[in-house]
């Protein structure tokens, strides 16, 4: 795989194994904006995201040599990113806004068309949710983590997580619709 006009993956990673400085530069530049599209998606704002992507770039060049070229690289960088974000978020932890599960579904749902919605806009309102609603979205919707991996990693039970689930969908469903106009809004149960 090509990755500049004079170097591959391989010949990056090789460089970054070794601590070229020059190397490393490289594979954050190239790498960089994917990696912070993740960050953003599990920070409140663009400063706390860019400190997530300073460390988890940091955790990439001390542990690129545990990278032994099975699987793709990109998910790699993307899994320790995630982690870093999860553990960025323990580190300044904030209570879980928990809502049971009776709670979660007792209002209608809302089905809605976000085709109009702009990436940047879904953006700015996934990092509205509180904390421990963004993180769960992210991981299972994004991510693809089952609840049960979720729970485990954040230290919460699956129904928790299926709660936690939930309200953020429903919050997000309210937060387009308002954006959108209830044009796009059908009411199902």
């Amino acid at each position: 795989m090509k990755l500049s006009n004079t170097h591959t993956l391989t010949q990056l990673l090789e460089g970054c194994k070794a601590n070229n400085r020059l190397m490393q530069e490289m594979l954050y530049q190239q790498y960089a904006t994917k990696m912070m599209a993740i960050c953003m998606r599990y920070a409140k704002d663009k400063m706390e995201a860019e400190d997530v992507l300073q460390i988890g770039f940091i955790k990439i060049f001390k542990e690129i040599a545990s990278y032994r070229g099975e699987g793709n690289f990109e998910g790699w960088m993307r899994k320790i990113m995630v982690n870093t974000a999860i553990e960025s978020y323990r580190k300044n932890l904030r209570f879980l806004n928990v809502v049971s599960l009776d709670d979660a579904f007792e209002h209608a749902t809302t089905g809605f068309d976000c085709s109009n919605l702009a990436m940047q806009d879904l953006l700015k309102l996934i990092q509205k949710l509180a904390d421990g609603y963004r993180l769960v979205f992210n991981m299972y919707v994004i991510e693809g983590y089952s609840h049960k991996e979720i729970a485990a990693t954040l230290g919460i039970s699956e129904s928790t997580s299926k709660s936690q689930l939930s309200r953020a969908r429903a919050i997000l469903q309210q937060e387009i619709i308002k954006m959108e106009g209830f044009g796009y809004a059908t009411q199902t149960r």
